[in-house]
């Protein structure tokens, strides 16, 4: 028979990159943690799978009809920043250097998983370019085949319109190595070289 304990590790470790020894941390911290910190950690987790939604403008998450990053009325409209998931549009938004909007697409395409343009908001996207105000739309999809696929087809979906359509840069990371570079990085930074 399976213990209580191994019951929660064998539960924590269902998280992504959490391992035996992490869930096993992670078992004793809640273990030995009071139960008002406990209480505090289920009560949010409730909170969070009941409130939380999409944003009806950008598909990012939000408790509200609008997200935070929509309705700042700062923000720069003419540019879209489109990413994969909320994840990419947290890591952007924490940069600082992106002041305009996002969209959020919930995936990229891979006709071999069976996920084409209906099954993410591809068509959400073309409709808010066609729109609004929008002069630009900076893809920041993740290098990959999919992603690249993804990218290709947004800008012959927009190519008729009058909007910039740009794309993050790729390459060799700060701080990072040469000779640990995969070939494509390799090649992506020398095509996007810039001039000193």
């Amino acid at each position: 028979m399976i213990s209580p304990l191994e019951k929660l590790i064998k539960s924590l470790k269902k998280f992504p990159g959490v391992g035996e020894k992490t869930a096993t941390r992670y078992a004793f911290f809640i273990l030995n943690a009071d139960q008002r910190e406990i209480g505090e950690l289920v009560r949010n987790i409730e909170i969070v799978k009941r409130d939380l939604r999409l944003c009806s403008e950008c598909f990012h998450l939000t408790d509200r009809e609008l997200c935070d990053i929509c309705g700042d009325t700062r923000r720069d409209t003419s540019r879209i920043c489109v990413v994969e998931t909320p994840l990419d549009l947290l890591a952007v938004e924490k940069s600082g250097d992106f002041r305009g909007i996002y969209h959020v697409l919930h995936g990229v395409m891979s006709p071999l998983d069976g996920i084409g343009p209906e099954e993410i908001r591809l068509n959400e996207l073309v409709r808010r370019t066609n729109e609004g105000n929008v002069k630009e739309v900076i893809l920041a999809l993740n290098p990959t085949v999919e992603g690249e696929a993804t990218a290709s087809f947004i800008r012959d979906q927009l190519k008729e319109t009058n909007v910039v359509i740009s794309r993050i840069a790729y390459g060799i990371p700060i701080g990072g190595s040469l000779e640990y570079a995969d070939p494509l990085t390799l090649t992506r930074a020398f095509e996007q070289r810039t001039k000193l």
